[in-house]
């Protein structure tokens, strides 16, 4: 018996130097001054099951943290892989849309080329067959003057 005793002073000084350096912490003392502090101290059941209660929540409490922040974490990795796939898309499909015009733009430009061509021969074709029927009619209106003339 002799051997435990000293064994339980032991554990006992140990246990009164851990709880001195605990309760010389300012943060302890601010709250062991407090209200609750003083009730919790009354009431040491309380405070044990208050105690357990901070402990056991830790973890769950711990695990939603890390969970919030993987998802977070993925969540903006995943926007940035979706932006990068939804700019690819929007992209290439500008540039397809772009080909399309450039290709319209062409072929309109080729179809217009061709109808001013056809127009502007159509009316240089009228045109000098006008001026060249006119110069006929010209010649034969002095062939008839001449013809008129000399019979009389």
């Amino acid at each position: 018996m002799q051997h435990s005793r000293a064994e339980m002073q032991q554990l006992w000084e140990g246990w009164t130097t851990v709880s001195d350096q605990v309760y010389s912490n300012p943060k302890v003392t601010l709250l062991m001054n407090s209200r609750v502090g003083q009730y919790l101290s009354g009431r040491p059941v309380l405070a044990l099951a208050v105690f357990f209660f901070c402990v056991m929540a830790a973890v769950p409490v711990g695990i939603f943290l890390a969970f919030a922040v993987a998802t977070a974490i993925m969540s903006a990795v995943s926007l940035v892989f979706l932006e990068g796939f939804l700019l690819s898309v929007a992209a290439i499909t500008l540039l397809c849309v772009l080909s399309g015009l450039a290709f319209f733009s062409v072929m309109m430009s080729a179809i217009f080329a061709a109808f001013y061509v056809t127009v502007s021969s159509l009316i240089n074709f009228y045109h000098t067959s006008q001026m060249t029927k006119e110069v006929n009619d010209e010649e034969d209106n002095e062939e008839e003057m001449l013809t008129k003339d000399k019979m009389k």
